[in-house]
């Protein structure tokens, strides 16, 4: 415990340091002012603001500028690409220093208030994990309410370019009309496509935000119809069509299933129904079961079978469609 004590001491009065030093960077970096502030007021040719408010603004932008700028070997294209699906305003940097702050402040906060090292060490577990679930959370749910609208939006693209316009076109009747996720990530295709990047590429940056099989089926289709040409109405038609037999087969395979995937919930949650209940009517009876250790007893082996055998029924009623 001594060990583990001095290690986190020692841990902390790194970090501490390293912060320190961050600090004293970050301010020789805003007080000297720099070549990158030129280029950037040279290129970006901000106004003076007027207001306060508007200054206050300003400095904040041009702290995260140079922030992100000084700290960029914090940069993951991993999480920047899951920044991108959550369609959460932060750079890669600003994750990676909020994560860690409340990480080091749980630390010390578990610490200081309870006297001891264990405590504060399992709460910064805690915090270092909670950004990301809730990360994996808002990328998830974005996923499925994009997934629900893209029917709806496969529909009002066709019936635009058969009345005559032009895909992008389509795209933007879309950002107008349809709600977010959908009008989101398609305004963020028209962004790029207005810098530059090609539709089919911008497409694609799409399927890879959303991670949809359905969507992954349009963007071939419609590179597919950019390389070799043909009718664009179509092409968009027949996969929609498609698309929308497949998620009706999809929905019939899951009512046909679920009596089997509840049927593996039942006999997965029953043991420990049981094995409670048991417990409360004749708790020395079922105490000889933890004998003749903690380890290697009947309830571990029991626990795992129950664990092997509700993967092997869920594998048993997945059905790909």
């Amino acid at each position: 415990m001594q060990a583990l004590s001095l290690i986190l001491i020692l841990g902390g009065g790194a970090v501490l340091l390293g912060a320190a030093l961050v600090l004293f960077a970050l301010t020789r970096f805003l007080g000297g002012g720099g070549s990158l502030q030129k280029r950037v007021q040279d290129y970006a040719a901000l106004p003076k603001p007027s207001a306060h408010g508007d200054r206050r603004r300003s400095r904040l932008s041009h702290l995260r500028l140079r922030l992100n700028a000084m700290l960029s070997a914090l940069n993951s294209d991993k999480i920047g690409l899951q920044l991108m699906q959550a369609n959460w305003r932060m750079t890669v940097t600003e994750f990676v220093l909020i994560r860690f702050s409340l990480t080091f402040g749980s630390l010390m906060i578990g610490w200081l208030t309870t006297g001891s090292a264990l405590p504060g060490l399992g709460l910064a577990v805690i915090a270092y994990l909670v950004p990301g679930l809730v990360l994996q959370r808002r990328i998830g749910k974005r996923q499925i309410g994009f997934e629900r609208q893209l029917i709806d939006v496969l529909v009002l693209i066709t019936g635009a370019v058969r009345a005559g316009f032009s895909l992008l076109q389509a795209i933007e009747v879309v950002v107008r009309e349809m709600k977010p996720p959908a009008s989101e990530e398609f305004k963020r295709v028209l962004r790029e496509t207005g810098l530059g990047v090609a539709l089919p590429k911008a497409l694609r940056n799409l399927a890879a935000r959303m991670e949809n099989d359905d969507l992954n089926l349009v963007v071939t289709a419609v590179e597919i119809q950019y390389q070799v040409g043909g009718n664009l109405t179509t092409m968009l038609s027949a996969v929609t069509e498609t698309i929308r037999e497949r998620v009706r087969l999809f929905g019939e395979v899951r009512v046909l299933t679920t009596q089997q995937r509840y049927t593996g919930y039942l006999l997965s949650v029953l043991p420990f129904f049981i094995g409670a209940m048991l417990f409360i009517m004749n708790p020395e009876y079922m105490s000889r079961l933890f004998e003749p250790g903690p380890i290697l007893c009947i309830p571990i082996g029991a626990l795992f079978g129950i664990v092997m055998g509700h993967i092997v029924i869920r594998r048993i009623a997945q059905i790909e469609v």
